[in-house]
């Protein structure tokens, strides 16, 4: 596949501006793929950090984390300034390190498989479901060896993978799991009691960027039962320094200090954390939100007449699923234009849609390295090819709805073979 090929597939228009490419639409009808749900709450919690002089770690920082423990049940819940991170951590704090291996799915973003590679241990890629492009149990444990450390379990686009029973087969086997939750906060788990994703595996990693249900502009949350995980993560989250850092500036606090290891500057700042309060307080309205429009969406494909042409992503037999991503996938057989095609016109009609994801066993840095691909991955390969992300967030309106399915239903119902 050309570089510039993926290139252009990997465009996430997040901008609320028209792009400078633009054609067929003004920047006022630009349709951006996402945008962030604010209020007056969320403006007058900033402000109310502004004001304080308080800005970077402290009381709302540690005021996000305890309710962010409360509302999914963990025992503890350490604010981070990105997913990334936190998933850094869980992996430092689980002792992975060189040798190791750490099973990844393809199907993600760079930071699921990055931060095995910050570890100097080895990601191991491995293929994915072909209806839900989540990984499977079956597909992790065959690639487990002797080295296997961890598990990094990616809940792709908001639905959750079968994380009970990936759980349940790796713990008899002393294989602790990190659940990448980056896209599926707040999903609950009927078949799990109603936990929330994110709270199965030994450590959960959440992400707070400006794409997802809630936003903390950047962020991440590390949950975790494990009192000594959570113990390291809390120490080498902040430089490794002892004695609770953050506070050594306020009334109270001292200024002594010890650092007991080369830690990492990871810490989350009140004016992030406040933001993420007022949007915590919101979760379920934005998640409700969000599945509205989905079935919205729904609803209006299958009267499109060009239906045939598309497949629709498929809930999650619980209802579980969050919905951060709508993502259809083009019946390439049926067309006569390719899926870059059809990206590049919904950007000249002016729809910010993007793709989730390259898979990463096709970057150039994976390529170079085969001992993170050890076998084929035929779906991944396949479906990369047809999956297009369709914008998606509270406060699209009907209209804009309309408007994304007729403007995709123009390109391919010209395009019929």
């Amino acid at each position: 596949m050309k570089t510039d090929r993926i290139a252009r597939a990997a465009i996430d228009p997040l901008s609320m501006r028209a792009g400078a490419g633009e054609s067929a639409a003004t920047a006022t009808e630009y349709l951006p793929f996402a945008r962030p749900s604010i209020t007056a709450l969320e403006r007058e919690a900033v402000l109310d950090v502004l004001d304080s002089g308080w800005l970077t770690t402290g009381p709302r920082t540690k005021e996000f984390e305890a309710r962010f423990a409360e509302t999914v049940g963990s025992r503890h819940a350490l604010a981070f300034n990105s997913a990334t991170a936190a998933l850094h951590l869980a992996l430092e704090g689980l002792g992975v390190g060189p040798g190791d291996e750490v099973i990844v799915p393809t199907w993600t973003f760079a930071a699921s498989a990055e931060v095995v590679v910050y570890r100097g241990a080895v990601p191991v890629l491995v293929d994915v479901d072909a209806a839900t492009l989540n990984a499977t149990p079956d597909t992790i444990e065959e690639a487990v060896t002797p080295r296997t450390k961890a598990v990094v379990a990616v809940h792709f686009g908001g639905r959750p993978m079968a994380i009970g029973e990936l759980v349940d087969r790796l713990d008899r086997r002393g294989i602790p799991v990190v659940e990448d939750t980056a896209h599926a906060f707040p999903s609950r788990i009927a078949g799990l009691g109603g936990r929330f994703a994110g709270t199965i595996g030994r450590a959960g990693a959440f992400s707070f960027y400006a794409t997802k249900t809630i936003t903390t502009g950047e962020g991440g949350m590390l949950v975790t039962d494990d009192d000594a995980l959570a113990d390291r993560a809390r120490l080498m989250g902040l430089h490794g320094i002892s004695r609770h850092a953050w506070n050594r500036y306020a009334a109270g606090g001292s200024w002594a200090y010890e650092i007991e290891d080369a830690g990492y500057k990871y810490n989350m700042t009140d004016l992030a954390a406040a933001l993420g309060l007022a949007q915590l307080s919101r979760a379920e309205e934005l998640l409700t939100a969000r599945r509205a429009l989905a079935a919205g969406y729904r609803e209006r494909f299958l009267r499109s007449g060009f239906d045939d042409l598309i497949e629709l992503p498929k809930d999650a037999p619980d209802g579980s699923h969050a919905w951060h991503l709508f993502v259809v996938r083009l019946r390439l057989e049926r067309l006569s234009i390719d899926r870059a095609t059809v990206m590049d016109q919904l950007q000249e009609r002016g729809i910010g849609a993007s793709v989730h994801f390259i898979p990463l066993h096709m970057h150039p840095y994976y390529r170079a390295r085969p001992e993170t691909t050890p076998g084929p991955l035929p779906v991944a390969t396949r479906e990369f090819e047809r999956v297009v992300s369709l914008p998606i967030w509270p406060g699209m309106t009907d209209a804009d709805l309309d408007r994304v399915v007729a403007a995709l239903g123009a390109i391919l119902g010209s395009c019929r073979r």
